[in-house]
């Protein structure tokens, strides 16, 4: 079962908070209800831009930053690379190869033991739609040990 938010979810966090259901909002709202993996702003604006081509990068990220303010959408940043934004579902992190870059979504309960000892240790609450961790994947590591 999906328990993220779908685009009707989105819609109505809009409306409830007193805002406009502009055509740009909806186009942002189902381009992220409708993928199945995180996307960053500009994935996002080429995406709208193909239904939609005068929404511009600047309200694209207008529109994002009032969903994460209505709590609907999260932003994560994985690696080096730009944030990437997701419609709210289960929290879970990332692993990302610094060597080929593949981001592997995990569950958050992998971080369980870390975020019980950040608490613990230095009063740290861990916001687990935001961790990445960097290393090597299963192939990468390989090849590194091959050579």
């Amino acid at each position: 079962m999906d328990e993220r938010l779908g685009l009707e979810d989105l819609i109505t966090a809009i409306r409830e908070s007193g805002g406009r259901v502009t055509s740009a909002k909806r186009a942002v709202a189902a381009t992220l209800a409708d993928a199945r993996d995180h996307l960053s702003a500009d994935e996002i604006t080429r995406r709208v831009q193909i239904g939609q081509p005068d929404v511009s990068p600047s309200t694209v990220y207008r529109i994002l930053e009032e969903l994460e303010s209505l709590g609907v959408v999260v932003h994560s940043h994985v690696g080096h690379a730009a944030a990437v934004y997701h419609v709210v579902g289960p929290a879970h992190g990332h692993l990302v190869c610094s060597r080929c870059g593949v981001t592997t979504e995990i569950a958050a309960r992998a971080f369980d033991g870390l975020s019980r000892d950040l608490r613990h240790h230095y009063g740290f609450e861990l916001d687990r739609h935001h961790v990445a961790l960097a290393g090597l994947c299963r192939q990468c590591r390989e090849m590194v040990k091959d050579l």
